[in-house]
């Protein structure tokens, strides 16, 4: 009998063994996107569908990024072929001990969706391995 329990309660520890080790979404650094961002009000304008022009891409996490040299990319989907498709990047540098931080038009580049689509927009480190990323919709 105590081995048709112990086999019985290992079966249903191993049941349960994957929901212990859950990763909520701030626990992770997120991407997601603003009209523009303002030392005073913050993030204006967040969504995930914007018309053509210059956007703010934001990331945020609970953690240090520890990051220095990273890296914006943007991928457009080519409904022809069904696959995304490199379109830009821009390099910026950060601080490590930064966990938000904003993305926008500098002297280097002009973070510019000027084609309607949607984008596969990455964040990544010195060594260009995906750190977050996200979809957005950009329309007339």
């Amino acid at each position: 009998m105590k081995i048709l329990n112990g086999v019985l309660l290992f079966f249903v520890l191993m049941m349960f063994a994957p929901l212990l080790n859950v990763t909520f979404a701030q626990s992770e650094p997120i991407l997601y996107f603003c009209e523009r961002y303002d030392a005073s009000d913050g993030e204006i304008g967040v969504s995930d569908r914007f018309t053509t022009g210059y956007l703010t891409v934001m990331v945020k996490s609970d953690n240090e990024l520890r990051l220095d040299d990273v890296s914006i990319q943007f991928d457009k989907y080519n409904s022809r072929n069904g696959k995304f498709e490199y379109f830009k990047k821009f390099a910026y540098n950060i601080q490590p001990d930064m966990s938000y931080v904003y993305f926008s038009k500098n002297d280097e580049s002009d973070m510019k969706f000027s084609d309607p689509g949607f984008y596969r927009v990455f964040l990544l480190d010195d060594r260009d391995k995906t750190v977050a990323s996200a979809l957005i919709e950009i329309i007339k």
